[in-house]
């Protein structure tokens, strides 16, 4: 996944920190700030939670709250992302983050930022300069007061960015998406071995790979992701400085999914819907959500939101409730181009030679001068690897880069809209691919495939493709040519990343082929098919539930006569329940022996000329291997499975008595399978000094549990991510409502707030979401009052 976010940051003395008071944050009491922006006094009550509940007197004023909040909370989170995706990093920490600051650049967007602006309506560009004023509200109060400035400014000796309007256009997020598995699939046909494509993960849904007509897949390499392979920076000789996103990546790509279901009232214990969800985000540094109330005339939504993006994400009005999970369109294609024999500024398309659009850039460096980079973009978009010596470069197709892909305003709309129809509406400006959850007051619920899907002349974007026009893009849908249902009669509706699509669905709109496995939707169909009365308490119950469908078919296949030396692994899993519970020591034989099976079986199958492209291998390919061994693994299959089984319960036992130790009984998931949360820049040591880690301590689940809690990077067994926001709503009975948002609403060490929620979190104990004026002023614990500047409280 392309990697903007790496850095070099330089350590300034620890004593810095130890300025300013033992607490800013939250503090109990009323309090007055005059700020400039607002058109009205904002009251902001925080609850014992730490939530923000903002009450204005018009809909854009209240953003103006949630932005000028955010930054309170979060405010070096949102500035270094701003920074980073601004392609102004070198300004600050000097000439070895220009290469970073250009790649940055080039994927901002370069078409007409003014028309931009004119798609939107009025009343969503209203609430999205309210919300960016909001947030320079906050900037120009601690720059006035430094010592309200967050811990991190002080140690690494800079400031904070003002925003602007034009910056929501401009950054787009643009991604590599699967650019780097087109490349594999490329160079697994070189060698031939193109069905080694499928170890790692088969297309969902099926769908035939064959070589794009006139591509040389020999000629093609990891070169030609270019700039989209740009890593981390040192800090020093010898220590890298954590991105804060390094926890996102591949990783996070290969995890990253969530739970949502909605419930109709006819299989609800309290006869109106219910709705939850639970996004799955990298956990360990940054909280990804940020939680707020906007109320004003015309408008009650309170929910997640994203850090540095206006609105709400996760929620519920006072008219419906909305959650989200990934949905799968595959919204970027990689280009291969043709250089001119004698001019490299060139290109072959469309029978003639195209002049790339050339872009100067210059790059302001921190204690030295400016420094020039140069931009290039063909046809298809930017152009990430240009190499006049094999007269070839590459470009990336995105929808993010192309008129209206740019989806920083799509909350304010969903958070404005009314209803189902309203919101089809609001949908027009959401490109990014997510299932969207609904369920309204009058009882009716929904599920809509929303998100931009390109139009190919040719081709299903899983390989690169030429660039000479044969291939190009022809233009995008939107939600209108995806899946939805209303009203389903079952009753209820899931998602979990799985496909989706209906059984008939045309073959010319499958959006993509990587949809995820099905495991964590088999589980949850499972539960909400046989409970005729679902709970609030059931919801919660079940975004915690541990029991892992890959388990139960892996113990299914154990060996009826296993050695005498595999027998006790094979004894113990066969007493189990197959849950991952963190207290289960059968769950850390289950995970170590699953390593171990897929290390083995991915040496005995895949030839040694692969083996540095193929390195991971899908849970059902190595279920199926298991269960019906193939000619793959020799010419005695079933021998070579039964002791490839065997080794691997052996070696999987020796390893859980070395981690473990030597009873059994004493075993634990949990003691492997830990998380940690710290601050992204932890290694620089002032950071480190100043941000204690927060040690959230023994979780269980994995990847394919519905209590998502994947595995992070490296050979260890810690959690790298799952849900860390969490919402069970009683829908019209809004005080009813569950919520929890890790660690806490607060980023600063010294707030109450910055991990108050991490006990709940670790048994699984979700809150309650205040909505009501009532409920909110029985627990408030502190009142602000932002007025405007000139005006007198």
């Amino acid at each position: 996944m392309i990697n903007r976010r790496s850095f070099l940051l330089r350590s300034v003395a620890a004593a810095a920190i130890a300025a300013g008071p033992a607490c800013r944050a939250a503090d109990a009491g009323d309090k007055q700030a005059s700020v400039r922006g607002p058109t009205a006094p904002i009251e902001i009550l925080d609850d014992v939670y730490g939530i923000p509940h903002i009450r204005a007197q018009s809909i854009p004023d209240a953003f103006f709250g949630q932005g000028y909040l955010v930054a309170r909370d979060r405010l070096f989170q949102i500035d270094f992302g701003h920074r980073r995706e601004l392609g102004r990093m070198a300004e600050a920490f000097g000439a070895d983050f220009v290469k970073h600051d250009a790649q940055a650049r080039l994927f901002h967007y370069r078409g007409d930022s003014d028309a931009e602006l004119r798609r939107l309506p009025a009343d969503v560009l209203a609430c999205a300069r309210a919300y960016i004023a909001g947030v320079n509200a906050r900037i120009d109060e601690v720059t006035a007061d430094p010592t309200l400035l967050p811990l991190e400014y002080r140690i690494l000796g800079v400031a904070p960015l003002r925003w602007d309007i034009a910056d929501l256009v401009r950054v787009r997020g643009a991604a590599a998406g699967n650019a780097d598995d087109e490349v594999r699939r490329a160079q697994l046909a070189a060698l031939g071995l193109l069905e080694l494509d499928a170890v790692i993960a088969p297309l969902l849904p099926a769908h035939p790979l064959t070589v794009p007509d006139g591509l040389d897949v020999a000629a093609v390499s990891d070169d030609d992701l270019g700039v989209l392979t740009i890593g981390r920076l040192p800090f020093g000789p010898n220590t890298p400085v954590v991105d804060p996103d390094e926890r996102s990546g591949r990783l996070e790509r290969t995890n990253a999914g969530s739970n949502a279901w909605t419930i109709a009232p006819a299989r609800s214990a309290t006869g109106r819907p219910i709705l939850a969800n639970d996004p799955h985000l990298g956990i360990g540094g940054f909280g990804p959500r940020h939680v707020a109330h906007l109320t004003a005339p015309g408008l009650d939504v309170i929910g997640g939101g994203a850090p540095g993006l206006p609105g709400i994400m996760q929620g519920h009005t006072d008219r419906f409730a909305f959650g989200r999970t990934n949905f799968h369109i595959d919204q970027e294609d990689l280009f291969v181009l043709e250089l001119h024999p004698t001019d490299p500024g060139r290109y072959r398309h469309a029978n003639g030679w195209q002049r790339f659009t050339r872009v100067e850039v210059a790059i302001p460096v921190k204690g030295g001068a400016a420094q020039t980079a140069v931009l290039r973009y063909a046809v298809q978009g930017p152009v990430v690897s240009h190499d006049p010596a094999k007269r070839r470069a590459t470009a990336l197709a995105s929808i993010a880069m192309q008129p209206g892909g740019g989806g920083s305003f799509s909350m304010i709309a969903i958070n404005l809209a009314r209803d189902w129809a309203g919101l089809q509406e609001a949908f027009k400006l959401h490109p990014s691919p997510t299932n969207f959850h609904y369920a309204d007051v009058a009882g009716n619920t929904g599920w809509q495939a929303i998100g931009f899907m390109p139009v190919r002349k040719r081709g299903a974007g899983l390989m690169p493709v030429p660039g000479d026009g044969r291939y190009d893009w022809t233009g995008y849908r939107d939600h209108r040519a995806l899946p939805s249902d209303y009203n389903p009669a079952k009753g209820w509706f899931a998602s979990a990343n799985q496909d989706n699509l209906p059984p008939d669905w045309p073959t010319d709109r499958i959006p993509a082929f990587d949809f995820r496995d099905p495991y964590r939707y088999e589980r949850i169909s499972g539960v909400l098919s046989h409970q005729p009365r679902h709970t609030l308490a059931d919801s919660v119950a079940l975004q915690h539930d541990t029991l892992s469908t890959p388990a139960r078919q892996l113990v299914a296949l154990l060996p009826t006569a296993p050695s005498e030396a595999a027998g006790p692994a094979v004894t113990l899993l066969r007493g189990w329940d197959c849950r991952l519970d963190a207290a289960s020591g059968a769950a850390a034989l289950f995970e170590i022996l699953w390593r171990e099976l897929g290390h083995r079986m991915l040496a005995a199958i895949v030839p040694e000329r692969a083996k540095a492209i193929v390195t991971s291998i899908g849970p059902s390919v190595l279920l199926g291997l298991l269960a019906r061994p193939d000619a793959r693994l020799g010419q005695d299959p079933v021998a070579a499975r039964d002791a490839m089984f065997d080794a691997a319960l052996i070696a999987a036992w020796t390893s859980a008595r070395a981690q473990l130790g030597p009873d059994p009984a004493a075993w634990r998931w949990g003691a492997l399978h830990r998380l940690r949360i710290q601050h992204p820049l932890a290694r620089i040591p002032a950071i480190a000094a100043a941000f204690p880690p927060i040690e959230v301590g023994p979780t269980g689940g994995d990847s394919y549990t519905v209590q998502a809690r994947w595995l992070g990077n490296g050979p260890g067994w810690s959690a790298g991510g799952g849900a860390s926001y969490l919402q069970v709503i009683d829908v019209g009975a809004w005080d009813n409502s569950l919520m929890l948002n890790l660690p806490g609403q607060s980023n600063d060490p010294r707030s109450p707030h910055y991990q108050d929620q991490v006990a709940s979190w670790s048994v699984g104990q979700l809150q309650p979401m205040l909505y009501s004026r009532a409920a909110v002023d029985a627990h408030s614990v502190g009142r602000l009052t932002l007025t405007p500047q000139g005006t007198q409280p």
